[in-house]
């Protein structure tokens, strides 16, 4: 039995490939067109499991998707291919709405073509697990419910905008054409192998290096937060036992605001990594204009996924928080190598003068 894992060398994709052939041993194909964001690095300890089948190409690009389906027979399809940051999308959302948008049509058409031709019983086993964002749902005022599945639909940027499209034309295949297929939307995940443009990774880097911790605003910009082998064993379990055409959200019932993140990173780096001059790391902290549409809180009601498939984080924002930032004090060299002259270029034009990083 097989598995097509897309956008397999990222963030939470990778974590996902490795949780899974932990857990079984049932072969992965894992297709990632390897962006900036995409790093075989994340998946060195699987090089020469012959379980894992690493194969480089563009959900966009329909024969090459046809060609592997043709040949490796999944039973189920895990799309975590995406462009997913919001700052990036704010500065070019060009290449959101092709991967995000363009990309998701591209891989259900193949998907659909192939599912058709399967025999009786393997037409019934069949899955499509889409993976998509809680930033679809908008922003929630202080003391509003958190997200349901059933919240209105209110994006604020051209990721969640993109995300949210291809949410619908997911929902959309199912009920036009029948395909079996699965949506989870998430709360902010952290954790090993997350690129360090997002928050957690950026401040542990910026602390180590002696950098200003750049926060948004005021920081109190409140989000949901999800240990990344929580999220994957959710995602194990809604592909197991999830109803068809049902979306879940999945979340680490942890609300907080990102200066309160700021100051557990540098508490956790003055216990395990203190500075050279015995001054705490939240001295490094500098406050820096807001972005654009940012959006002030979401909040993620996961009780779905409990009651009915009995899933739960195991970490708690204090166990899951630690772990990370262990994991990259201990990895050092993987921070380097992902940090090349194209993501250093980035960060000098998302933050201008504002900011020198």
């Amino acid at each position: 039995m097989t598995i097509l894992v897309t956008g397999g060398a990222g963030f939470i994709g990778s974590n996902f490939v490795i949780d899974w052939l932990a857990q079984s041993d049932e072969t992965v194909v894992n297709l990632d067109l390897l962006t900036y964001a995409g790093n075989l690095q994340n998946l060195a300890a699987l090089q020469t499991d012959p379980r894992h089948v690493f194969v480089q190409g563009d959900i966009k690009d329909g024969p090459m998707v046809d060609t592997l389906l043709a040949l490796h027979k999944p039973r189920a399809i895990v799309n975590f291919a995406a462009e997913s940051h919001v700052d990036r999308s704010i500065h070019g959302p060009g290449d959101f709405i092709q991967t995000n948008i363009v990309g998701t049509f591209h891989l259900l058409e193949s998907v659909r073509a192939h599912w058709v031709h399967m025999d009786a019983a393997s037409r019934a086993a069949f899955r499509v697990l889409h993976v998509s964002t809680d930033e679809v749902y908008g922003s929630l005022p202080p003391g509003a419910p958190a997200f349901t599945e059933s919240h209105r639909v209110e994006p604020n940027s051209p990721y969640s905008a993109s995300k949210a499209a291809s949410d619908h034309l997911v929902r959309a295949y199912h009920h036009t054409y029948g395909l079996p297929v699965l949506t989870t939307n998430c709360s902010n995940n952290y954790g090993p192998y997350q690129f360090p443009e997002k928050l957690i990774p950026l401040m542990i880097v910026n602390a180590l290096a002696g950098k200003p911790l750049p926060v948004y605003g005021d920081g109190q910009q409140i989000r949901d937060w999800l240990y990344v082998t929580d999220h994957c064993t959710a995602i194990r379990r809604v592909l197991e036992a999830g109803r068809l055409g049902e979306t879940y959200n999945v979340g680490g019932w942890n609300e907080m605001p990102n200066l309160d993140i700021v100051h557990t990173v540098c508490a956790l780096l003055d216990e395990l990594r203190p500075r050279a001059d015995g001054k705490p790391y939240k001295e490094q902290i500098s406050f820096v204009t807001d972005r654009p549409g940012h959006d002030r809180r979401y909040a993620i009601d996961a009780r779905k996924i409990e009651q009915e498939l009995g899933w739960k984080p195991a970490e708690t924002f204090a166990t899951g928080i630690r772990k990370t930032v262990a994991w990259y004090l201990e990895h050092q060299d993987w921070v380097s190598n992902v940090q090349s002259g194209g993501y250093r270029q980035w960060l000098d034009k998302h933050y201008g003068t504002q900011i020198s990083v």
